[in-house]
Order: C-alpha cells, then structure tokens, then sequence
C-alpha cells in the first residue's frame, strides 16, 4: 500500500470484519462474557471513534480504551506545579496547546495566561528554545511532557542547549513510560483483558522488543497498530487470531514504520538525559512505580523542577469525576455519571475530555455520529 486511501477501503474493511465475525464465533466465551482488547495509545482510541470501528464489531468483542493519552492523566497537582512556574515574573512558559485546558486545582494555564501569566504555545521544544535565544532576559521553561514518542525531541533540545551554552532554558519534566503503566493495569484486579493493540508512536522509538513481558509472563498476545482503519482492524484481527490459536506472542502489523530495536539515536539520547523516577503520579491511577522519569544531574541547570519552587502537591480529582475508571476500562466514557452534562470538551472537569486522544473527548465529538460502514 502506498496511499492513504488504500488503508480506508471499504470492501477489504468489510472483508477484515467478516474475518474478525469468524474468529469470534470460533473463539466463543462460556461464561458470555465478550473478548476484551484494550487499545493503549489515544491515537487509536481517537482513530476508532473517529471511523466508527466499534460500531462495525461484532458484539462478541469489546475495545476497552486505556491510558495512552499523556495529556489525559497528568494529575492536578502537575498543572498547579506548571501554573506557579508560569506565574514567576520573570518567566516565558511555553507548552503544546493541547495542555492548556487541563484542569488544575485553582485554574489551568489558559486561565493563568488570562490572569497575566506569560504562557506561549509552541509546536516543538525547539520553538521553546528559539524563544530563549530571543529573550537572553527572560527565563524560557518548556512543558515537557507525553510517552516516549516526544522524549527524544525534548532530550535533543537540552543538548542542544548545552553545546549552545543557552543558560535561560529549561524543561519541566512530566515525561512518561509506557511499559510500566501496562504492567499496572495487568496486575489490577478490576480489570479482564485478553490482549492489547500496541501503541504505534511509542514503538516507532523503542521497538517492540520492550513488551515482551505481556506475552511471556502475563500470556496475553499484543498487536503493535497503526493508525488507519484497516491498520485497526487487521491488527484485531491478529489479536483473535493468537487467541483462537492458543498462542500469546508480540507481532508487529505497524511493520512500515516501527522495527524491534527501535530508533537507536532516539534511545541513546534518552538515556543520556533522563533516568526513572521511583514513582510518578497519574490523574485517576494514582502513582504508577517507575512510570515518570526525570532529567539526570549531569543536566540540572536545564531542569525547572529544581530552579523553581514547586507546590509538589497530590491533590485528588473531583469526588464525581471518573477518570480513572475510563482510563483503566472499568466503565466507558458515557457511563461517566458527568459526561456530556457537567464535563463537555468546552467545559472540561476531567482530563480525558481536554485532549482530542481523550476517550471521553473522542467519545463525546464521534459516538454518536462517527460510525460508517464497512461496505
């Protein structure tokens, strides 16, 4: 394939679903309950409400959407440790605008910047950079955060700080590892699932190798996805078919794009800046042991967690906000006793309804109407 429409044929899409039909039925479930795949990545999560992929599977399958949007699970806490770096006088705050509207405690960064605060949005840490380089009388901080997929970019940006000797840059560092956050919804007790689509993005960066441990030692089969619509389906169906097959193993549908070792360049810069923290905390999840990483001491003077005080305080979501039971596919995005009344994309209490890769944002902007038909 090599254009974009080929990956959103209707005729092979109803082909791949006739495919996935059988297996299902092969598969059956005694005790009725349907075969769980939790999709990790928000991308895919935000590609099957935009295509309607849900609506096109049989019932005896169902997507649990997990906690792959970054934007989505940085906790109150983290958005008033942004808000107070950005309220210091002498600062120029900059982030990717889909970090605005996270709610904090007292206000997000949208509200900060109407109340005076200096906060830019900017598309790269690069821009972040060239800011600095602008303003040698100002302090640039640059929101660090996401997966593994914008690591590098923001690692790559400190060290080209250094061997510029730019001394007004820094890095707020909220970064995020994908690994140890499957781990932790496989050892949830509240949770059943028989196999993950992998995220695409992630894996482009570190391969596929690093999940080997789901199949090994939870026997559960992961599909590494892309991101169009027969990429989604024919990676269910791969998951199926492992299943049907009695086989539990880590392949790789996204083979276009992601290898298994990953991109070595992109690996060897992140560890040249980052190390793990011990825990790090997640809206709806709670802490997460070595999910968040830090900047190293060797590069302290880029990290605004130490140039800048910090409140540093866990704080809890609204009692009635259920973040984290969407997060974890406890209950879908509509089961939220909030959604569509008191939380809407325009009015966002949770975090999974601020960000396009939400499942709760996805849900509430395609649910209804995004479903199309394979034929």
């Amino acid at each position: 394939m090599k254009y974009v429409d080929e990956f959103r044929d209707g005729r092979k899409a109803a082909g791949l679903i006739a495919r996935i039909e059988h297996l299902v039925a092969r598969i059956g479930r005694a005790a009725g309950r349907p075969i769980a795949i939790m999709e990790v990545c928000g991308g895919h999560t935000h590609s099957i409400f935009r295509y309607g992929i849900e609506g096109m599977l049989p019932a005896g399958i169902e997507l649990i959407h997990g906690p792959g949007c970054p934007v989505c699970v940085l906790p109150m806490g983290r958005i008033d440790d942004c808000v107070a770096i950005a309220e210091q006088p002498q600062v120029i705050f900059t982030t990717f605008g889909d970090a605005m509207r996270v709610p904090g405690s007292r206000k997000n960064l949208l509200q900060a910047r109407a109340d005076g605060a200096d906060i830019r949005m900017v598309y790269s840490p690069m821009d972040a950079l060239a800011l600095a380089r602008k303003h040698p009388d100002r302090d640039v901080v640059f929101f660090g955060l996401g997966f593994e997929t914008t690591m590098p970019s923001t690692a790559f940006t400190i060290l080209q700080a250094e061997s510029e000797g730019v001394a007004n840059f820094s890095v707020f560092c909220n970064h995020i590892t994908i690994v140890p956050t499957i781990k932790a919804i496989l050892d949830s007790p509240d949770v059943q699932l028989d196999g993950f689509l992998g995220p695409g993005h992630v894996s482009m960066v570190i391969g596929t190798s690093p999940y080997e441990f789901i199949a090994r030692h939870y026997g559960k089969p992961l599909v590494v996805a892309g991101f169009e619509p027969l990429d989604i389906l024919q990676s269910i169906w791969m998951v199926l078919k492992q299943i049907s097959d009695s086989r539990a193993e880590v392949e790789n549908q996204y083979a276009r794009v992601v290898t298994t070792g990953g991109n070595s360049a992109a690996l060897r810069a992140i560890t040249r800046v980052y190390e793990i923290r011990p825990f790090f905390e997640w809206r709806g999840l709670g802490s997460v042991d070595h999910s968040g990483i830090r900047i190293r001491d060797c590069y302290a003077r880029f990290d605004a967690e130490r140039r800048y005080a910090v409140p540093g305080v866990s704080i809890a979501d609204p009692s009635a906000c259920q973040c984290g039971e969407v997060l974890i596919g406890a209950i879908k995005p509509y089961q939220c006793k909030l959604f569509g009344t008191a939380c809407t994309p325009e009015r966002p209490l949770g975090a999974l309804m601020v960000a396009s890769e939400g499942a709760c944002a996805a849900h509430y902007q395609y649910g209804g109407a995004g479903k199309v038909s394979a034929a």
